[in-house]
């Protein structure tokens, strides 16, 4: 979705996902970050229809861990879709390079041999700032853009 939201992501024209059932599975590191995704994502899904219960929350040690806790999550088949949610920020060294790779590369695997659709909500920024200003800051909240391709996903 394109970053030119400002705010809170308008959920017009989304169809209802009354019924649907989501999992976040949440990364631990940089917890002020990805608490607001994982916030972002369950108050859109909560104004798109989903009753709180039908949103699971899991945690992993990092972004890294997202993958495994994913596959997992999603091989239950108790959800419609899952949302995996982390921040990467670049330090002085490349795992950072390492990181951000492995993880959208265990992603993109997971959406192409399961049956259920894994959302990427992963920042992967140069700084704190821009991490600050994608959830929730002057660029909206990107886990209110992933609850929305969530939805959609879930019903494609």
């Amino acid at each position: 979705m394109a970053t030119a939201h400002r705010g809170t992501t308008s959920t017009e024209g989304i169809p209802s996902a009354r019924g649907k059932r989501f999992a976040l599975v949440v990364s631990e590191w940089n917890p002020h970050i990805t608490g607001a995704l994982a916030e972002g994502a369950r108050s859109t899904l909560g104004r798109l229809g989903v009753n709180a219960t039908d949103i699971q929350h899991f945690s992993v040690p990092g972004s890294f861990e997202l993958i495994h806790g994913c596959k997992v999550v999603a091989s239950s088949l108790d959800f419609d879709a899952v949302i995996a949610i982390g921040s990467v920020i670049r330090g002085e060294t490349a795992h950072f390079d390492f990181v951000c790779h492995g993880v959208t590369h265990g992603i993109a695997e997971l959406n192409a041999h399961g049956s259920i659709p894994v959302i990427f909500c992963v920042l992967t920024d140069d700084h704190e700032q821009q991490s600050l200003d994608r959830c929730g800051g002057k660029h909206g909240n990107k886990g209110d853009e992933a609850a929305i391709a969530a939805v959609k996903m879930a019903q494609f």
